[in-house]
C-alpha cells in the first residue's frame, strides 16, 4: 500500500513542480514592477484620456453621449465580424435559409450604422 502511494505521489511531483514554477512566476511579474519601475507621475501622465473627464472625479458628473454611440459602433462591427466568419467557413452547409438570415442580420446592423451616421457618431469636434 506504501509502495503504491509512492508510486501516486511520484507521478504527480512534476505537476507539482509546474504549478510551482507557475504560481513562482506569476507572483514575480506581479511584484517586479512595484521594485523596479519608478513611480512619479507627471501631470501629462495623470490627465484625462479617452474619457473625455478628469480621472479621479465625481462618478456621477454627466458626460457627452458620444462615447456611448462610439460603444454601439463598436458593437455593430464587432458583432457583424465575428458572426461573418462562421456564416462564410459553413456557407454552402447553410443554404439559402442561412443566406437570407445573416441577409437580415445585415440588415439590422446597417440600420444601426445608418442610426449611428446621422447622431453624428463618426464625427468629432
Amino acid at each position: 500500500m506504501r509502495e503504491t502511494m509512492n508510486v501516486i505521489l511520484a507521478e504527480y511531483l512534476p505537476l507539482v513542480i509546474f504549478f510551482g514554477i507557475a504560481i513562482f512566476i506569476a507572483v514575480a511579474i506581479m511584484i517586479a514592477p512595484f521594485l523596479i519601475a519608478p513611480s512619479n507621475p507627471d501631470p501629462e501622465k495623470l490627465s484625462a484620456y479617452e474619457c473625455g473627464f478628469p480621472a479621479f472625479d465625481d462618478a456621477r458628473m454627466k458626460f457627452d453621449v458620444r462615447f456611448y454611440l462610439v460603444a454601439i459602433l463598436f458593437i455593430i462591427f464587432d458583432l457583424e465580424v465575428a458572426f461573418l466568419f462562421p456564416w462564410a467557413v459553413a456557407f454552402k452547409e447553410a443554404g439559402v435559409y442561412g443566406f437570407w438570415s445573416m441577409m437580415i442580420f445585415l440588415g439590422i446592423l446597417t440600420i444601426g450604422f445608418i442610426y449611428e451616421w446621422r447622431k453624428g457618431a463618426l464625427e468629432w469636434d
